[in-house]
């Protein structure tokens, strides 16, 4: 009986797993490879250059270049604020900050202030728009902001900052800012 039972379970779990591979197989069927214009390996961010594609998509050229561009700069910011995050995590436990909570939000919060105003600098790098066959348009843009830029306006903003230039060393900052950026390779 037991054998049976081990049997017809080996068989379903067969037949399951078959149907499950042939439903999948399924819905790639129809899928073609799709070529996303300003994004490879030249458009990545690097250890030297923090960057970031957005798309938009209009029945305005205008409004598509400004989507595109607007979420660009929101992924920028986010990657660099989560950078910086990792950055002061790692100061702020290797150096004099130490559990200083209250520091270490200081910092985060400074250097979010720098990273949004900085944003405004951004550079595009590329500029690509494309026409549907309904007339509506896509556009894909990639900006651009050094790392070390960054870094150091951030370190100006501490710097002016009374309580926390007194526990911040710019050296071991930087140090730990780009061990940070080359893990970005």
């Amino acid at each position: 009986m037991k054998k049976v039972f081990l049997f017809v379970a080996i068989a379903l779990l067969s037949v399951g797993c078959a149907s499950k591979k042939d439903k999948q197989q399924e819905a790639y069927k129809g899928d073609v490879s799709v070529t996303v214009p300003c994004s490879g390996k030249d458009y990545q961010s690097n250890s030297k250059t923090f960057r970031a594609l957005g798309m938009g998509f209009s029945t305005d050229m205008q409004i598509a270049r400004s989507k595109a561009l607007q979420n660009a700069r929101a992924e920028l910011a986010t990657q660099i604020n989560a950078t910086i995050k990792r950055v002061v995590d790692n100061y702020a436990s290797s150096y004099q900050m130490g559990e200083d909570e209250e520091a270490k939000s200081k910092f985060q919060d400074l250097s979010r202030t720098v990273v949004n105003r900085e944003l405004g600098g951004t550079i595009v790098i590329c500029d690509e728009t494309t026409r549907t066959p309904e007339g509506k348009f896509r556009c894909y843009i990639v900006v651009e902001l050094g790392g070390p830029e960054v870094a150091e306006k951030v370190a100006n903003a501490v710097k002016a900052d009374d309580k926390l230039r007194i526990d911040y060393e710019y050296e071991k900052f930087k140090q730990t800012f780009d061990e940070e950026m080359n893990k970005l390779k």
